[in-house]
């Protein structure tokens, strides 16, 4: 019998939360699932980690080739071999929290036409986390108003030309949707994540929760680099190209002067 979620957790070089990111996951009741940790270390850094696991349904592989710090190429490898409906692409070192799982999946089945489930991202860390926290709170707001406007619309502005709602932990995608806008884009340099979730809703619509939907482990990375900007907006020119590409230049300025008005109206 095929599970309820696949869980599919790139790694690299971080055992030790990977193994607490693993039992967040085992620890969620009402959902059956199945965890696929891809490992994109060629030195296979997770194998020793991930052991103790196997015979709780937890399953190793290595990324065919690694990608050489790209997790679009791990995350569609890993989606590719998923056996379930739902999956949940969960970041090596953040957590489910309890009682996500069971909740999602209800609204999944209560909710055919939805692809997309996300929640509130609750940040924590070693590190002061209060302007993070702040951002979420507020990103969670705005989301529960633009659900108001429908399953695409609000979301789908917000997403294209807004601040993100949310990161790559904190949705649930069912595996049709994914398959559909073809997985993540490898292209963009930060922010694949966004762009992933952006054509997502664009294609299948969401539903936010009033509920934490992941616990963000915050610490070094790209998006905390002093001169990250540049990157951002290289990533942003990308999926901006992307969207005229596929959806054509009227919906393209149409949807980014729908984000304008939203800004106006929620200042």
């Amino acid at each position: 019998m095929a599970p309820d979620i696949s869980v599919i957790i790139p790694t690299y070089r971080r055992p030790g939360p990977l193994v607490e990111a693993i039992e967040s996951v085992l620890a969620q009741k009402g959902a059956s699932c199945e965890i696929l940790v891809i490992d994109d270390c060629p030195e296979g850094s997770a194998e020793e980690a991930v052991r103790p696991f196997a015979d709780r349904g937890v399953i190793y592989m290595r990324s065919p080739s690694p990608s050489g710090g790209r997790p679009a190429v791990v995350r569609n490898f890993g989606f590719k071999q998923a056996r379930a409906d739902i999956i949940h692409f969960l970041d090596d070192d953040d957590l489910a929290p309890e009682g996500y799982y069971a909740e999602a999946l209800d609204v999944f089945k209560q909710r055919p036409d939805i692809g997309v489930v996300f929640g509130k991202v609750e940040p924590f860390g070693d590190i002061d986390v209060a302007s993070e926290r702040d951002y979420f709170e507020t990103a969670h707001r705005r989301a529960r108003r633009y659900g108001q406007l429908g399953p695409k619309l609000g979301f789908s502005a917000a997403m294209f030309f807004q601040r993100t709602l949310l990161i790559c932990s904190a949705g649930m995608v069912r595996k049709s949707c994914v398959e559909a806008i073809g997985g993540f884009d490898p292209q963009p340099s930060l922010a694949e994540d966004v762009d992933f979730y952006a054509r997502a809703i664009r294609h299948s619509g969401a539903y936010v929760l009033d509920r934490t939907s992941i616990h963000y482990r915050i610490g070094p990375s790209l998006m905390r680099l002093p001169d990250r900007q540049p990157l951002i907006d290289s990533s942003y020119r990308a999926i901006h190209a992307r969207y005229r590409r596929e959806h054509g230049p009227v919906d393209f300025f149409a949807l980014k002067t729908f984000a304008k008005i939203l800004d106006r109206l929620h200042a």
